[in-house]
């Protein structure tokens, strides 16, 4: 098994390190007669001994006729694979049960188009494609992600029967690629959010604190909120005012592993904290994630979002 294994591998390579522009040689490209050149090369064998047994002539002509249009129709399947250039490129994260596309681009460098290529996974449907002269084109592959963690792309086979159909020419590709797949979120209510400790002087961000009037300016109060204003009109006897806000204080949302307790399997819970992260997101809010092994702290926005998916994503099964 070792040494069938090892051969394959050789067979099959990608011949790089599987993250740049590969082209497809005339070692790596495999030719057969498909169902149809074979029912043809039959009917051809018919007509060559029906000739032969009556001595015609024009019967002789006809079946070399057709069998030399075979053997162009050969040439021309092998040549819209040779030269062309394949390089892989990104695919971007999804969660479990749906489905990661993997990009490849097709490159022709040549003056004749490439018709009629397919692209596929086995087991998976597969991908039509071509490539107009001189031109490139980008094909998504699709894979259905199962389970959370990253997705290796598996070896993908190139194959056409352009022209006639009577002969498939194939390549296998092995691209290094993979695809991060986050746990498939469960929503459910968020976790009621708690206070955060914070000075007594607010800025007013957001419009939802009420004014509550002045007090003088602390050491550890920021100069941006000092009311300069309000400050001017005192006398020089007196220090610096900042303003006070009542109600609106912020608010974060921890959302940690403990609170899942009553989770069937660390996958559920895993899910779960998923859908948190997604609504709390979705809403703006600042929240932290503590599971066993990390601790991310408060914070908000896209990458703080992303950060999150891609721990509880790699989190050991």
């Amino acid at each position: 098994m070792g040494l069938v294994s090892s051969l394959k591998q050789r067979l099959f390579r990608w011949q790089s390190d599987g993250t740049t522009r590969f082209r497809l040689g005339q070692r790596r490209i495999f030719i057969v007669p498909t169902r149809a050149g074979l029912l043809f090369a039959t009917a051809l064998l018919v007509m060559l001994i029906g000739a032969i047994n009556y001595n015609l002539a024009l019967g002789h002509a006809l079946v070399f006729l057709l069998a030399g249009l075979g053997m162009a129709g050969m040439v021309h399947t092998f040549r819209n694979l040779h030269g062309l250039l394949v390089t892989p490129g990104r695919c971007e994260a999804v969660f479990a049960g749906e489905t990661a596309h993997f990009t490849l681009t097709l490159d022709n460098d040549r003056k004749q188009p490439r018709q009629a290529l397919e692209l596929g996974i086995a087991g998976e449907k597969t991908v039509p494609a071509a490539v107009d002269r001189l031109a490139s084109t980008k094909i998504s592959i699709p894979l259905l992600a199962r389970q959370r963690g990253w997705l290796e792309l598996p070896r993908i086979r190139l194959s056409t029967v352009y022209p006639l159909g009577l002969f498939v020419a194939w390549s296998y590709l092995q691209p290094a690629m993979r695809c991060l797949v986050y746990p498939q979120p469960l929503f459910s209510a968020l976790p009621p959010p708690r206070p955060t400790a914070q000075g007594g002087a607010r800025s007013g961000e957001g419009g939802e604190e009420d004014f509550a009037g002045f007090r003088e300016r602390q050491p550890a109060d920021s100069p941006r909120h000092v009311a300069w204003k309000a400050s001017a009109r005192q006398n020089g006897d007196q220090g610096l005012l900042v303003k006070q806000f009542a109600g609106g204080a912020e608010t974060e949302l921890q959302l940690d592993w403990a609170s899942t307790a009553g989770m069937a399997s660390s996958e559920e819970r895993l899910s779960l904290l998923t859908g948190w992260v997604i609504s709390a997101a979705d809403e703006g809010c600042r929240y932290s994630l503590a599971i066993p092994g990390w601790n991310i702290p408060p914070g908000s926005g896209e990458a703080h979002r992303r950060h999150c998916l891609e721990t509880l994503a790699l989190f050991p099964a």
